[in-house]
């Protein structure tokens, strides 16, 4: 079955659409679907799908799962990874450092740390780096990025309680400025990190949104007793978060977030024209099902939730030929995140992977695998390397971005 046709069987988009239509895992797939079922058509400006070479593409994303993970026991593509970096257990020695708390309280911590430190990851450029003076290790782009965040984290950078430091709350999170990311990541003008203003900027709005713990949301799903759906997940998070995101679109007197404009969007009500994507929440909501499963909890319908639309994931499509420029040229120019070549690519990227996981599934002999672990596999891992093998790891379409999104 191709992206399109899932997309119809799902339930229809409420009639009076609204922002709320826009929070939905069901409307960003269905609204994804409208821009690919568009670019089959040949009705894109940018952009242009050649489905003969998805096989092809999953072959690589295959060969780089099994080499990855040569058990298949392959985890979620999750900030937990990052914190895997160079081999070392940073959560066993957040373990160590929760000892003695309930399980509910470990996982608020743990949910805390995730958040902040997803919320610090939207690229890092090629140029910057991180040593980690307990371990010496030297750590680039994401990696680098969640072992900051996380040696941040656990010496209290996020907390205003004296002696409890394995927390986040709005107190500190307001009193950051580009200036104190800039330390916590060893910034300078010889060790660039791109976005460190638009990053700041995002951990203040968020203090300003959840005025205690940017855990304390999900309190009430963690004292429940019974499976937590993946939907709810993600849900609380775009209740208590969309408002952070700098993009100024707002429907109904709601901040969208992470949702544009683009012709071929569709849809219905005061909703129809945009695509949402949600990126950074998305990946967030499955950086928090480890939490939850420590916690006790089943995390249920895991692959209601997407694709994550950005460019590593979009860059291996491009890089294997199953979306090709309709203008070449565009490779050389730079691109706004709200352009609609850019917010094409990030529609057709959501529709063609999950048609490529289908791919990826059948090569590997597990049907059941979910889209979380086929991104860790996976897609993430193998737009890397091909972008590393054909450009130094630079992706193939170049971005404008503040560190909000990509």
């Amino acid at each position: 079955m191709t992206f399109a046709e899932r997309a119809s069987a799902l339930p229809p988009s409420q009639g009076d659409g609204g922002a709320s239509v826009l929070r939905s895992p069901a409307t960003i797939r269905e609204r994804c679907a409208n821009v690919l079922a568009a670019a089959d058509a040949g009705r894109t400006a940018h952009l242009a799908v050649d489905r003969s070479k998805l096989d092809a593409c999953a072959a690589i994303v295959a060969d780089v799962t099994r080499r990855r993970y040569p058990s298949l026991a392959v985890p979620y593509h999750s900030r937990w990874r990052h914190f895997e970096a160079g081999g070392v257990d940073r959560a066993a020695e957040l373990d160590r450092a929760l000892a003695g708390r309930g399980a509910t309280d470990a996982a608020l911590a743990r949910i805390d740390l995730a958040i902040v430190s997803v919320l610090l990851d939207a690229g890092a450029g090629a140029r910057w780096s991180y040593v980690e003076r307990e371990t010496g290790g030297r750590y680039a782009r994401s990696e680098g990025l969640g072992v900051a965040s996380f040696r941040a984290f656990v010496s209290g950078a996020f907390s205003s309680t004296p002696g409890d430091p394995c927390r986040v709350d709005a107190c500190a999170l307001g009193a950051i400025d580009g200036a104190a990311l800039a330390r916590i990541f060893q910034a300078t003008d010889a060790n660039p990190l791109v976005g460190l203003d638009g990053r700041a900027s995002l951990l203040r709005r968020l203090a300003a949104e959840v005025a205690g713990r940017p855990s304390a949301p999900f309190r009430p799903l963690l004292e429940r007793r019974g499976d937590v759906a993946a939907a709810e997940i993600l849900a609380t998070l775009l209740e208590h978060t969309s408002a952070i995101w700098p993009n100024g679109l707002v429907l109904g007197g709601v901040a969208l977030g992470d949702a544009w404009p683009h012709p071929r969007a569709g849809g219905s009500g005061v909703s129809a024209g945009y695509v949402p994507f949600h990126k950074l929440s998305q990946w967030l909501a499955y950086s928090l099902f480890e939490p939850f499963e420590r916690a006790g909890h089943r995390v249920v319908d895991r692959d209601a939730l997407t694709a994550l639309p950005e460019y590593r994931n979009g860059g291996l499509l491009l890089d294997t030929g199953v979306l090709a420029l309709r203008d070449p040229a565009d490779a050389t120019r730079r691109h706004a995140v709200g352009s609609e070549l850019v917010v094409e690519w990030r529609a057709l990227t959501v529709a063609l992977v999950d048609e490529l996981a289908a791919h990826v599934r059948s090569r590997l002999g597990r049907p059941g695998l979910p889209l979380a672990c086929v991104l860790e596999g996976g897609t993430w891992a193998a737009g890397r390397e091909t972008a590393a093998k054909l450009r130094g790891g630079e992706p193939p379409l170049a971005i404008e971005s503040d560190g909000t999104v990509f």
